[in-house]
C-alpha cells in the first residue's frame, strides 16, 4: 500500500498497576503507521499487559498514550474497534477439535454479526450466491496475508487444529484476526518455543503484514533488528515483585516488616516510651499484665457481654411463659 492504513502508536510514562503491585511501567514508544513493533523482555515483565493495553483491552493506570490519534484510555472502546488480536492466551485460544474451516467460518459469522458497520440495503438484497463468493474471497485473503495454505495441510480445511504444527497454529490465528480488517494487530509470544528457523519465518511473515499496511505489535523475546523495540523491563523501580504486593513507600522488599513486630505476632514498640525515658515502665519479670492493659480490658469486655447476653436470654424466657398463660 502507498499509504499505510495502520494506527501510529505513541506512549511516554505508561504504567499498568494491578492488585499486586505494577505489571510495567515508564514503557515509551513512537512508531509510525504500518510499521513493527517488538515488545521485548523476559517473560513475567507485563509484556502481554501492555500488548492488551496498548490494543484498547486494559486500562493504562499512569502515563500518556496515542494510538491512531485516539488517546488512552479515554477512547478505549475506539481502539478495540480499529484493532485486533491473535494467539493470546486466555483471549484467543484456538479449539483443538475444531477444524481450520470451522474456525474460519465461525470467525466470518462472528464478524458479519458484530463486527464493521451495518450492511446498506442494496448490499442485502444482493443474491446469495454472491454474497457467499464475497465472504470466500475475504477468508482466501485473510489466509493468503498469514501465509496459511489450506492445500498443504494433511486433510486440507478439515485439518484439526490439534493437528497443525506449532507455526501453522499461529499463522490460523492470525489470519482470524485479520478477517476484522485491523489497522493495528497485536500478536503474543511471537517467537515461544519456536526454532531459530521458525522464528524468522514468523517475523518474515509479520513483515508481509505490515507491508500491506497494517501496523503490527508483537510480543517476544529476541526482537528482529528491523523493529521498533519497546521493552517492559527497562525500569521496574517501584514496582512489586511477581510474587506478591507491593511494599509500602519506602519500605524495602526484605524489611518491609522489620521492626514491627508482626513477623512473630507481637505488638509494635511504642517510640513514645523509654526504658530511661520519662514515663518508662520497669520491666515486669512475673509474666502478669499490667493492670489497664488490652489483654484485661479485652478479657472484661467480653465479660460483660457475656453477662449482659445471659441476662437478655433469661428474660426473653420469662416473657414466653407469660405469654402462654404458664407461668
Amino acid at each position: 500500500m502507498d499509504d499505510p492504513s495502520g494506527l501510529a502508536v505513541v506512549a511516554d510514562g505508561l504504567g499498568l498497576k494491578g492488585p499486586r503491585g505494577w505489571a510495567f511501567r515508564d514503557v515509551s514508544a513512537d512508531a509510525g503507521p504500518g510499521a513493527l513493533i517488538a515488545v521485548a523482555g523476559p517473560s513475567g515483565t507485563g509484556r502481554t499487559c501492555l500488548l492488551l493495553a496498548l490494543t484498547g483491552r486494559m486500562k493504562p493506570t499512569e502515563g500518556r498514550a496515542v494510538v491512531g490519534g485516539l488517546e488512552l484510555p479515554r477512547r478505549m472502546a475506539a481502539v478495540r474497534r480499529r484493532s485486533a488480536l491473535a494467539h493470546v492466551a486466555g483471549v484467543t485460544d484456538l479449539d483443538p477439535a475444531l477444524t481450520v474451516a470451522e474456525h474460519l467460518r465461525e470467525q466470518e459469522l462472528l464478524r458479519r454479526r458484530f463486527g464493521g458497520a451495518l450492511p446498506r440495503p442494496r448490499q442485502l438484497l444482493r443474491p446469495r450466491a454472491e454474497r457467499r463468493r464475497e465472504r470466500r474471497r475475504h477468508i482466501d485473503e485473510a489466509l493468503a496475508t498469514a501465509g496459511l495454505d489450506l492445500a498443504a495441510l494433511p486433510k486440507g480445511g478439515r485439518t484439526a487444529v490439534r493437528d497443525l504444527e506449532r507455526v501453522e497454529a499461529l499463522r490460523l490465528s492470525l489470519a482470524l484476526a485479520l478477517l476484522g480488517r485491523p489497522r493495528l494487530l497485536g500478536i503474543d509470544d511471537t517467537d515461544l518455543k519456536l526454532s531459530a528457523a521458525e522464528r524468522e519465518e514468523v517475523w518474515e511473515l509479520l513483515r508481509s503484514v505490515t507491508g500491506t499496511g497494517v501496523t503490527v505489535l508483537a510480543v517476544c523475546s529476541e526482537p528482529p533488528s528491523d523493529a521498533v523495540v519497546v521493552r517492559t523491563d527497562a525500569d521496574r523501580s517501584g514496582g512489586a515483585e511477581a510474587d506478591g504486593p507491593a511494599a509500602p513507600a519506602g519500605v524495602g522488599p526484605d524489611d518491609s516488616l522489620a521492626g514491627t513486630g508482626t513477623e512473630t505476632g507481637a505488638p509494635a514498640a511504642d517510640p513514645a516510651r523509654t526504658d530511661d525515658g520519662p514515663g518508662a515502665t520497669p520491666d515486669k519479670t512475673d509474666g502478669t499484665p499490667e493492670a489497664g492493659t488490652a489483654d484485661e480490658t479485652g478479657t472484661a469486655e467480653a465479660a460483660e457481654a457475656a453477662d449482659q447476653a445471659d441476662h437478655d436470654e433469661k428474660e426473653a424466657d420469662a416473657d414466653a411463659i407469660a405469654a402462654t398463660g404458664r407461668s
